[in-house]
């Protein structure tokens, strides 16, 4: 008979979260023998010992990997057991990517019907602006549409909006050749990273709308497809167009502020504009303030942000110097370029009082 600190591995399945069956496939594989196995009955019986072992099997095949990459793991150190699970969701999502793209293949041939052409774009500055517009992105559930890039397409530009209601950020594009349709879907974020990267060397990228996404078709290269995402996208276009008179403007540059940010200790950030220029504050007066020069113009102001909204839209921007235009604390700032327009991004304060 078996001892006290053994237990039959009915107990055991469900300390581990495995079936019966799988312990008795997992004995007889050799990656989790039972501690004991009485002769006469042929119960197996398993130690408390190997209940940390068999959980960590259980969530190793829950991530589809095979029976030896799953022993190689067990029998490794931390970091070598790290390293094997890196490699093995890389090929996880590897192999994902490739069935999506030959799904959405198989999809277009079932329609049968010529895709929409939308617009030429030059492809290093299509991938710049994908990546510096979903910077505002989010994923929030029951809402798919604010984890995407909003394209819209006219005779004259193709946008890219992108916001988490937080935050906005809204690239205006020129086209090499100007859009023959209008346009307007909003595109799966993470499928879009993936075919602008694929792009990126191209000198120009064609833009096909089909039923359910869009195509970015590059010569001599595989030709990427992306999900268009369900559900309305926010009305950004209502929020610009109700956005209060500037009261305030900074001109400063992006790498001094950026180094300020960098700087600062807290989560919350402060940013005082005045005469003089502009100072990162903290909340906790035993940090000093940080300044920075720059030309400003209006009334002084302290506003304060989230650092996971402003250090994203400033990081973003476009050249040297940094445009912020201010409507008050309780209003969202305008941040862009201040020699281009094109990029332009929307940062929400938060409540002074939050920080105190």
């Amino acid at each position: 008979m078996p001892n006290d600190e053994l237990m039959p591995i009915g107990t055991f399945a469900q300390r581990s979260g495995l079936t019966s069956s799988a312990l008795r496939f997992y004995a007889d594989s050799g990656l989790l023998p039972p501690a004991e196995v009485d002769p006469v009955s042929g119960y197996r019986y398993y130690s408390t010992d190997q209940v940390a072992r068999a959980t960590a099997l259980r969530q190793l095949r829950e991530l589809a990997m095979p029976l030896s990459a799953v022993e190689a793991v067990l029998g490794s150190e931390v970091d070598e057991a790290s390293r094997l699970l890196d490699e093995h969701v890389a090929k996880v999502v590897g192999d994902a990517a490739v069935v999506q793209r030959k799904a959405a293949v198989i999809k277009s041939a079932l329609g049968n019907a010529p895709g929409l052409p939308i617009a030429v774009l030059k492809g290093p500055v299509l991938a710049d602006a994908v990546e510096q517009v979903l910077t505002a992105a989010a994923y929030e559930h029951g809402m798919p549409t604010v984890g995407g890039l909003r394209i819209e397409a006219d005779h004259e530009a193709v946008t890219l909006t992108a916001t988490d209601r937080y935050r906005l950020s809204t690239r205006t594009l020129v086209p090499a050749e100007p859009p023959s349709q209008t346009w307007a879907g909003t595109v799966d974020g993470d499928e879009l990273r993936a075919a602008v990267a694929a792009s990126r060397r191209s000198p120009l990228v064609r833009l096909e709308a089909v039923t359910n996404g869009i195509w970015f078709r590059v010569a001599g290269r595989e030709d990427r497809h992306c999900r268009l995402l369900p559900g309305e996208f926010p009305d950004y276009r209502l929020m610009l167009a109700s956005l209060g008179e500037v009261s305030t403007r900074a001109a400063v540059s992006k790498d001094l502020l950026l180094q300020a940010l960098e700087e600062h200790p807290g989560e919350r950030i402060g940013l005082h504009v005045a005469d003089d220029g502009v100072s990162v504050v903290s909340a906790d007066d035993g940090h000093p303030d940080i300044p920075i020069p720059a030309t400003v113009a209006g009334q002084a102001l302290q506003i304060w942000f989230e650092l996971t909204t402003l250090y994203p839209a400033v990081s973003t921007s476009i050249g040297p110097d940094v445009l912020l235009d201010l409507r008050g604390h309780d209003q969202p700032v305008t941040i862009r370029s201040a020699d281009r327009g094109d990029l332009t991004t929307l940062a929400m304060p938060i409540k002074s009082d939050h920080c105190a």
